[in-house]
Protein backbone atom coordinates (compact mmCIF):
# COMPACT_ATOMS: atom_id res chain seq x y z
CA UNK A 1 0.00 0.00 0.00
CA UNK A 2 3.00 1.83 0.78
CA UNK A 3 4.29 1.97 -2.71
CA UNK A 4 0.95 2.52 -4.25
CA UNK A 5 0.81 5.88 -2.69
CA UNK A 6 4.27 7.22 -3.52
CA UNK A 7 3.77 6.15 -7.16
CA UNK A 8 0.54 8.40 -6.71
CA UNK A 9 2.41 10.93 -4.90
CA UNK A 10 4.82 10.61 -8.06
CA UNK A 11 2.03 10.57 -10.57
CA UNK A 12 0.61 13.92 -9.35
CA UNK A 13 3.99 15.81 -9.06
CA UNK A 14 4.76 15.41 -12.55
CA UNK A 15 1.19 16.55 -13.58
CA UNK A 16 1.67 19.68 -11.37
CA UNK A 17 5.00 20.14 -12.71
CA UNK A 18 3.26 19.63 -16.40
CA UNK A 19 0.65 22.01 -15.81
CA UNK A 20 3.11 24.86 -13.83
CA UNK A 21 5.38 24.53 -17.49
CA UNK A 22 2.11 24.24 -19.25
CA UNK A 23 1.58 27.78 -17.82
CA UNK A 24 4.52 29.58 -17.97
CA UNK A 25 4.65 29.09 -21.63
CA UNK A 26 1.33 30.84 -22.33
CA UNK A 27 1.06 33.30 -24.65
CA UNK A 28 -1.09 36.57 -24.66
CA UNK A 29 -1.82 38.76 -27.69
CA UNK A 30 -2.20 42.59 -26.21
CA UNK A 31 -4.10 45.30 -29.00
CA UNK A 32 -3.49 49.31 -28.02
CA UNK A 33 -3.14 52.26 -30.09
CA UNK A 34 0.34 53.35 -30.85
CA UNK A 35 0.69 56.63 -32.11
CA UNK A 36 2.74 57.13 -35.49
CA UNK A 37 2.47 58.05 -39.40
CA UNK A 38 3.95 56.16 -42.26
CA UNK A 39 6.44 52.98 -42.60
CA UNK A 40 9.26 54.12 -40.95
CA UNK A 41 7.32 54.52 -37.66
CA UNK A 42 5.89 51.09 -38.36
CA UNK A 43 9.78 49.71 -38.86
CA UNK A 44 10.79 51.46 -35.66
CA UNK A 45 7.86 50.21 -33.39
CA UNK A 46 7.94 46.78 -34.75
CA UNK A 47 11.78 46.93 -34.44
CA UNK A 48 11.72 47.95 -30.64
CA UNK A 49 9.90 44.99 -29.93
CA UNK A 50 12.19 42.68 -30.72
CA UNK A 51 12.84 41.97 -27.17
CA UNK A 52 13.13 38.88 -25.17
CA UNK A 53 9.22 37.44 -24.29
CA UNK A 54 8.00 39.16 -27.63
CA UNK A 55 6.47 36.53 -30.48
CA UNK A 56 5.59 38.81 -33.17
CA UNK A 57 4.12 42.75 -33.31
CA UNK A 58 2.53 43.83 -36.29
CA UNK A 59 1.54 47.80 -36.25
CA UNK A 60 -1.31 48.82 -38.69
CA UNK A 61 -0.64 52.26 -40.16
CA UNK A 62 -4.07 53.14 -40.92
CA UNK A 63 -5.55 51.93 -37.46
CA UNK A 64 -2.80 52.77 -35.35
CA UNK A 65 -3.74 49.69 -33.71
CA UNK A 66 -0.53 47.65 -32.54
CA UNK A 67 -1.19 43.48 -31.97
CA UNK A 68 1.87 42.23 -30.15
CA UNK A 69 1.77 38.22 -29.05
CA UNK A 70 3.81 37.99 -25.92
CA UNK A 71 4.65 35.48 -22.68
CA UNK A 72 3.70 37.49 -19.71
CA UNK A 73 6.12 35.17 -17.95
CA UNK A 74 8.76 37.11 -19.13
CA UNK A 75 7.36 40.81 -20.07
CA UNK A 76 4.46 42.01 -18.45
CA UNK A 77 2.37 44.43 -20.87
CA UNK A 78 3.12 47.75 -19.25
CA UNK A 79 6.76 46.94 -20.31
CA UNK A 80 5.97 46.44 -24.00
CA UNK A 81 4.37 50.15 -24.12
CA UNK A 82 7.69 51.45 -22.33
CA UNK A 83 9.75 49.29 -25.73
CA UNK A 84 7.68 51.62 -27.80
CA UNK A 85 7.82 54.64 -26.14
CA UNK A 86 11.32 54.66 -25.88
CA UNK A 87 11.98 54.76 -29.99
CA UNK A 88 9.51 58.44 -29.98
CA UNK A 89 5.65 56.71 -30.17
CA UNK A 90 2.88 57.47 -27.60
CA UNK A 91 1.10 54.55 -26.16
CA UNK A 92 -2.28 54.80 -24.73
CA UNK A 93 -0.19 53.91 -21.13
CA UNK A 94 3.02 55.54 -22.25
CA UNK A 95 3.91 59.00 -23.46
CA UNK A 96 7.46 59.18 -25.14
CA UNK A 97 9.85 61.19 -23.75
CA UNK A 98 10.02 64.82 -25.40
CA UNK A 99 13.79 64.60 -26.40
CA UNK A 100 13.41 61.29 -28.09
CA UNK A 101 10.39 62.51 -30.16
CA UNK A 102 11.86 65.12 -31.29
CA UNK A 103 14.26 63.23 -32.86
CA UNK A 104 12.05 61.59 -35.23
CA UNK A 105 12.56 62.55 -38.58
CA UNK A 106 9.86 65.16 -39.82
CA UNK A 107 7.25 62.79 -41.18
CA UNK A 108 7.14 61.27 -38.40
CA UNK A 109 6.06 63.92 -35.75
CA UNK A 110 2.88 62.21 -35.14
CA UNK A 111 1.52 64.90 -32.07
CA UNK A 112 2.24 67.99 -35.14
CA UNK A 113 1.23 66.33 -38.46
CA UNK A 114 -1.06 63.31 -37.77
CA UNK A 115 -1.71 61.22 -40.70
CA UNK A 116 1.06 63.20 -42.97
CA UNK A 117 1.03 59.88 -45.13
CA UNK A 118 0.19 56.33 -45.14
CA UNK A 119 3.19 53.94 -46.56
Amino acid sequence: MKTFFRLLSIVLLCLNTSAVMAQKSKVETASFKVYGNCGMCKTRIEAALDAKGIKSAEWNIQTKVLEVVYVPSKIIEIQIHELVASVGHDTEKKMAVDSVYKQLPDCCLFRENPNTHTD
